[in-house]
């Protein structure tokens, strides 16, 4: 591996400060420390996604955390598991991203090139492009946090709607050993391993990881009688920690991470022409639908307590990620439409923090540099549909034909050429340097009273070049053939021509900076050890850029977007401490909002404008209770509410007004609910539930054209462990719930969720 390193809020926030005046009334006395459930008593939750380490109790942004002993208990094997699990969070086409808050980490409409939310995987940050191919397995992980609502203060650029934070095992100086042979009934094989270990005993630690699995997929390809969608993925994981005896209070971790992933096309479409396609999934495209990704990642982090209550931190990381993508865009057994992607994405980031830990303020300060080059090039051939709106206002203005002529005449036209064919080879390289000061941190007012701050000033510098060819790739309309409309049928194949041609041209380096102030401030109340209230200010940001415009080979600059963010949480516990009560009300004002305007010249003429500003507001709840030492049982339940109060499209001939329109991939409610029951001495039973409510997958006039219903997905798993050993059974939607997660009806195809899977595995611990 070779790296560079170059109102309708008020009766949220009304609900949740009645429920915190009843938890008042009848507050119970509980333990101090969070918990989830387990075997041998409760669990201790420690939330690290905010760059301290501080109960989940004591957290007070809205944070979602699944442990190791959940992961196993539920038998998750991928983060999608997760996310799909997780109130007010959702997968976006079926894997190719996700929701936080029904904001898509991508975007709204899918404008702009900065994620909205990242995955970090051991302090690296997971790009956009590899969300879909990169490190999702689950296998030696200790912890997934999700991160609900802005992190621009710690985090930066990125995480305006959140982000996910996944931990994996730490070495440690007790030889341990564990692996695991899996099987379903899809085909699905799945084998892994982890080891650790002192290397040099008290000193310097080991753990090595390997994940390697297989499944046939769940789609056939006629044309070439082979599956069309099997799913290769390949992890392994080395990492060592060192807290050397000659100099105490120095801890030093490495790790490498290596990801590949072989698979279907990240856009897996079936025909919904087929009788009954839910249960006979057909995909008859000619070309390849596939994705070939390989993603290395490597941190060192380092961390001294240079005195009592000071921590001084490093924490240095790269990666890089390869991706090779082919498509077919006509659907079809004819190869008309088909291309390639490949990208190779290479980041560096080096992040210093200062930590202060005292009686009354808790706090860091930190300095953060990102360096990312992003390669993209592509070529393909495609179909254009030929734009007979278009067609028609150039015969009128550029050759004075009347009206009714033009439009006779473009019509003709539109159905001798439906389609532009068009070879088209682009090469679109940006580079991406950010640079951040920033802090955050508690003072203790009084005992039961604690003020909440931070800011971060973030800049950047975005560069961007393109390179485009198109060449015409079919055969244009006999003028002769057309008798009096001749010479329009000549014009209009130079106006096609010319079309063609302003998508192959190169346009010189465009480069943009940006900087942005993002404060915070807060209040926590403590009304006594049972019961805290907080409220928070804080502003969201994501960074300007420049996009390129295909169809007219220019590149687009864009302005960032911001935030205001206010959120109340609600941190409580029962019960002598085995039943937690938690909950976030949020409510968000979006200004500036990077959208896609399609400028109406074909269906490659859009770009990112600044042309949106929303609302959005929402709850979470959640419950977690150990009711015994054999039975514990969880819920939770997500609310959010997203719609565009202006954004408005000029296509050159028509303005169209989206105020009122939803965001996609947003949906209202979220549900999840489960259990975990110990019996006869070596059993255990888990039964989880998730419910996704209805969604729109685009966005436009046009969405409820594209409105999905929702969804309840059934899991269950059942152990038996004896000795060193266990054997299970799994089922993942046990009732076989049929759904879709996308779909285009003018192409008659779909992406599906999966079907019913049962499998069982076979796992040694020593």
């Amino acid at each position: 591996m070779r790296f560079s390193a170059s109102a309708g809020r008020h009766w949220l926030f009304s609900g949740v400060s009645s429920l915190a005046l009843l938890a008042v009334i009848n507050s119970p006395s509980y333990a101090e420390t969070s918990f989830t459930e387990g075997d041998a008593g409760y669990e201790t939750v420690v939330v690290t996604g905010e760059k301290v380490s501080r109960s989940l109790q004591d957290t007070v942004s809205s944070v979602a955390v699944t442990t190791a002993k959940k992961i196993d208990q539920e038998g998750i094997t991928d983060l999608f598991d997760v996310i799909t699990r997780t109130a007010n969070v959702s997968d976006v086409y079926g894997g190719m991203g996700f929701s936080i808050r029904g904001i898509s980490n991508r975007g709204v409409s899918g404008g702009g090139e900065g994620g909205l939310a990242t995955i970090y995987v051991d302090d690296v940050a997971v790009p956009d492009v590899a969300v879909f191919g990169g490190p999702r397995d689950m296998w030696d992980v200790s912890q997934v946090e999700i991160l609900r609502g802005p992190q621009s203060t710690v985090q930066g650029r990125n995480s305006l709607a959140g982000a996910i934070i996944v931990r994996t095992q730490e070495p440690t100086m007790q030889w341990d050993a564990k692996a695991r042979s899996q099987f379903n009934d899809n085909g699905g094989r799945q084998f892994s391993m982890a080891a650790g270990g002192p290397i040099v005993e008290d000193e310097l630690a080991f753990r090595v990881a390997v994940d390697d699995s297989y499944s046939d997929g769940f789609i056939y390809n006629p044309t070439h009688k082979t599956n069309a969608d099997p799913r290769y993925t390949l992890n392994y994981r080395g990492k060592l920690k060192w807290t050397p005896k000659a100099l105490p209070g120095l801890e030093v971790d490495a790790n490498y991470t290596h990801n590949t992933r072989k698979s279907g096309y990240v856009f897996m479409y079936i025909s919904t022409a087929v009788p009954d396609f839910y249960h006979n999934r057909l995909d008859f495209s000619d070309s390849p639908n596939k994705a070939d990704t390989k993603m290395d990642m490597a941190s060192l982090k380092a961390s001294y307590a240079i005195a009592p209550a000071w921590n001084i931190s490093s924490i240095t990381a790269l990666s890089r990620v390869r991706d090779t993508s082919q498509y077919d865009t006509d659907y079809s057994a004819v190869t008309q439409a088909y291309g390639t992607l490949w990208r190779d994405v290479q980041t560096f980031s080096e992040e210093l923090r200062l930590q202060y830990e005292g009686d009354r303020l808790k706090g860091l300060f930190g300095l953060f540099y990102f360096d990312r080059n992003n390669g993209n090039k592509s070529a393909s051939v495609t179909n254009v549909v030929t734009p007979t709106a278009t067609l028609r206002g150039l015969l009128v203005s550029n050759f004075g034909l009347d009206g009714a002529t033009a439009t006779t005449a473009a019509n003709l036209y539109t159905t001798a050429l439906p389609v532009i064919p068009v070879s088209y080879t682009s090469d679109a390289p940006q580079k991406t340097r950010t640079y951040a000061v920033f802090a955050d941190g508690r003072y203790s007012i009084t005992p039961d009273l604690t003020l909440l701050a931070g800011f971060r000033y973030d800049y950047e510098e975005n560069n961007l070049i393109s390179a485009q060819t198109a060449s015409f790739a079919g055969t244009y309309p006999t003028p002769n053939a057309y008798g009096a409309y001749a010479p329009a049928f000549t014009g209009l194949n130079y106006v096609v021509s010319q079309i063609v041609a302003s998508a192959g041209s190169s346009a010189p380096a465009r480069s943009e900076s940006f900087g942005a102030f993002l404060p915070k401030l807060g209040l926590t109340y403590r009304w006594d050890e049972n019961f805290d209230t907080s409220f928070v200010v804080q502003r969201g940001y994501r960074s300007g850029g420049a996009q390129v415009n295909v169809a007219r080979s220019t590149i687009v600059p864009y302005d960032p977007e911001y935030t205001w963010n206010y959120e109340l949480s609600l941190r409580s516990a029962w019960l002598d401490g085995t039943l937690t009560a938690n909950a976030n009300a949020y409510y968000v004002d979006w200004s500036k909002q990077q959208v896609v305007v399609r400028l109406g010249l074909n269906t490659y003429d859009y770009q990112t404008e600044n042309a949106g500003k929303s609302h959005m507001y929402g709850v979470e709840f959640e419950l977690n209770h150990h009711l015994t030492d054999d039975f514990d049982w969880y819920g939770s339940a997500g609310y959010s509410q997203n719609r565009f109060d202006d954004f408005t499209v000029n296509t050159g001939t028509a303005t169209t007004t989206l105020a009122g329109t939803h965001f996609a991939s947003a949906p209202n409610w979220t549900l999840a609910a489960g259990f975990n029951y110990r019996f006869l001495d070596g059993f255990a039973l888990n039964l989880n539930a998730s419910y996704r409510g209805r969604v729109f997958s685009a966005n436009g006039a046009d969405q409820r054209d594209y409105l999905l219903g929702g969804r309840t997905l059934v899991n269950g798993k059942l152990s038996y462990a004896f000795d060193q050993w266990s054997v299970y059974l799994y089922a993942n939607n046990i009732a076989d719930m049929q759904y879709m997660v996308y779909r285009y009806k003018a192409q008659n195809v779909a992406i599906l969720g999966d079907p019913r899977v049962i499998g069982g595995g076979l796992e040694f611990h020593l």
